[in-house]
């Protein structure tokens, strides 16, 4: 999550996605995701991580979309964080491109997020930099550990690198259709 809530005047109906971690546990690995617009505010999916044959849903609301004072607010749940074998996530983020305010390509996040794998809640954040029109580098901190990414992004798709854990570098790649 970027923190802007800019309007590109194109509602895609469906995100295809995978994301591929070398050397993980299992869950983690290879990641799939499948994700359906039915409002420019709420996005519902599903994702299947094959090697571990897990399923999780996936949903994000956007409660209140960002406007030049005020940051936008989600709610959603996706599959616990990276580094557990199992589990659901459910979480309360807002998010705030500052370009406007400080003239800086930044976009931070701060939440909190409830996960199942270790019954706790723990507070989450990042930061987006838009280092291109095209191309953004985020640091995710998902309550345990940063993760890094650069990702390039076009029309209806973009690709990407992560360093899970400080030592495995992933993949990933997204298809707007």
């Amino acid at each position: 999550m970027s923190g802007s809530s800019e309007d590109t005047g194109t509602l895609w109906n469906f995100t295809l996605g995978v994301r591929f971690i070398p050397d993980i546990l299992e869950r983690a690995r290879w990641r799939n995701t499948l994700m359906w617009h039915p409002h420019p505010r709420a996005t519902v999916g599903v994702e299947y991580n094959p090697l571990a044959d897990d399923v999780h849903p996936l949903l994000n609301l956007m409660l209140q979309q960002e406007t030049e004072i005020l940051p936008a607010v989600m709610l959603g749940t996706s599959s616990d964080r990276i580094g557990t074998p199992e589990g659901q996530a459910f979480f309360l983020t807002v998010a705030k491109d500052l370009q406007h305010r400080t003239g800086l390509p930044v976009a931070p996040y701060a939440g909190v997020t409830y996960g199942t794998y270790d019954s706790e809640f723990v507070f989450v954040g990042g930061l987006n930099l838009r280092l291109t029109d095209r191309l953004s580098a985020m640091g995710i901190f998902d309550g345990h550990r940063l993760h890094p990414t650069l990702t390039w992004t076009a029309d209806n798709w973009s690709v990407g690198l992560i360093l899970a854990f400080g030592d495995h570098l992933g993949m990933n790649a997204t298809w707007r259709f």
